[in-house]
């Protein structure tokens, strides 16, 4: 695994920046961003000052994270920007009772979207000796620096730096053996067992990009050698040359996809819709086809992805004539008759929220609206971000403001509906009964390691993902795709 062996200057407990997943361009944080950023470094500073610790155990301790989250509660107020809000006590900075009330949690977090890169996969034979090499963390000190974006740094920051008890390997956009972010299954699933100790803390999505020849078939392969929780696609994918892409209710790609699904015993399909790569397949991104496919396979769940996010719209209340984002697929959900086996998935689109509070409460308001507090999930995308834990603490905190509720008529955010969203209703569809599985992972050998770690804890608070648009152009060279 990593090792980090201090923090670099600069680095701050809950992490905004122009990071990206690799799907999306990066987006330079706004004024009020960059804003509400140098606020908490002054705030960080001036309360481990007082406390008389060290910087570094100031940010490990929850007191860093309180710090960070109320600097950047002033910084977007100033801004005007009240529509939603980190909930702290002032003390919170000063006092670990306080901070632990306001972002402590035992509440089961089940993170449905962790990816990692395979080392050993198939596209370093035609990748250049140099790839990743302009990635954050590249330089975390392994001998092979794609080390630092293995299985290894994904269990090092999700199970010991972050509270996430259990979560699913997801996949990537492209074919098996040309994607280096498309890791191997089976060599995924082994290594992260063996790290594991053999827990129920994994589990694992099959593949299919159904605009490639031979994929549909191959699903059958998947089902047999593994236990596939469920079938990952993404719907904008196509081959150079051929199609752009598809919709889950066409009768060429979706339909016969979802059928072999079904065949195979896997209900359960998972689609990225939102966080388009490019111009190309733009129109598949959407997710206007989600409503429909929904109410033709009535018996099969569906779980978007990103919730239809894009970081070119920016949310704000429903707008039924959108025409990319969250909208559309509450628009889709709409005039399909609000189907009841469609979830909406968290993953890149609440840790790019983050960096402004409108935006949150208009997103998780109109979610909360159109899908109720029992269809959404929590995800995080992790590893592009680094640990999730800054993403959880954030999410324990934050609130829609009166003004926006009243308004607008969004939810207050219950101590409630944030447990079903961190983890109870992901571990409802993948058919896990949350009490014995906490009960059994309380004791297991992670939760022995992370009682042993947490003596001397060494998180990096470090993102992996491409913050800039040349990192990302490099990115997507080595997928096959054009910039």
């Amino acid at each position: 695994m990593p090792v980090h062996p201090d923090l670099p200057p600069g680095r701050l407990p809950i992490k905004l920046d122009a990071t990206s997943n690799g799907e999306f361009a990066p987006v330079p944080l706004d004024a009020a961003a960059r804003h509400a950023r140098t606020l908490a470094q002054s705030a960080v500073e001036e309360a481990r000052r007082r406390l008389g610790m060290s910087r570094r155990r100031y940010l490990v301790s929850l007191l860093g994270a309180a710090a960070t989250l109320g600097a950047f509660n002033r910084g977007f107020a100033a801004a005007g920007r009240r529509g939603g809000a980190y909930e702290l006590a002032p003390e919170a900075p000063y006092e670990l009772a306080a901070a632990q009330a306001a972002i402590g949690g035992e509440e089961l977090i089940f993170d449905v979207q962790l990816h990692h890169v395979n080392p050993q996969g198939a596209w370093r034979r035609r990748a250049s000796p140099e790839a990743f090499k302009g990635m954050p963390n590249s330089g975390c000190g392994q001998a092979d620096h794609i080390e630092c974006f293995s299985s290894g740094a994904l269990l090092k920051d999700v199970f010991m730096d972050s509270d996430t008890a259990i979560g699913v390997l997801s996949h990537v956009p492209g074919g098996a053996d040309d994607n280096p972010l498309d890791f191997e299954a089976a060599a995924a699933t082994r290594r992260a067992a063996a790290a594991l100790d053999g827990s129920e803390r994994l589990l694992l999505h099959g593949r299919c990009m159904p605009t490639l020849a031979g994929e549909i078939e191959a699903m059958a392969a998947q089902a047999e050698r593994f236990p596939v929780a469920a079938f990952k696609t993404y719907t904008q994918f196509g081959p150079p040359g051929g199609a752009a892409g598809f919709r889950l209710d066409d009768d060429r790609h979706g339909t016969p996809f979802i059928d072999a699904a079904r065949r195979l015993g896997v209900r359960r399909i998972a689609v990225h819709k939102g966080l388009a790569f490019g111009a190309r397949g733009f129109e598949f991104s959407l997710a206007d086809d989600v409503g429909p496919a929904a109410r033709k396979h009535r018996d099969m769940s569906f779980l978007i992805y990103h919730a239809g996010f894009d970081t070119g719209t920016k949310e704000g209340p429903y707008d039924p004539k959108a025409r990319a984002g969250v909208d559309v697929l509450i628009r889709s959900m709409r005039a399909a008759g609000q189907p009841d086996n469609v979830y909406a998935e968290l993953g890149s689109t609440w840790r790019f929220v983050m960096r402004d509070p409108d935006q949150a409460a208009h997103l998780l308001g109109k979610l909360l609206l159109s899908f109720g507090e029992d269809r959404i999930l929590w995800g995080t995308d992790s590893v592009w971000y680094g640990s999730p834990q800054d993403q959880i603490q954030a999410f324990r905190a934050f609130q829609i403001s009166r003004e926006f509720q009243q308004r607008y008529g969004y939810p207050a955010l219950t101590p409630q509906i944030k447990r079903k969203i961190f983890g109870l209703n992901a571990a409802r569809v993948y058919g896990i009964d949350p009490v014995p599985l906490q009960r059994r992972l309380a004791s297991d050998a992670v939760q022995r390691q992370r009682a042993e770690y947490a003596n001397d804890p060494k998180p990096s608070f470090a993102t992996y993902g491409p913050r800039t648009r040349a990192e990302f152009q490099a990115l997507r060279r080595l997928a096959g795709e054009r910039p």
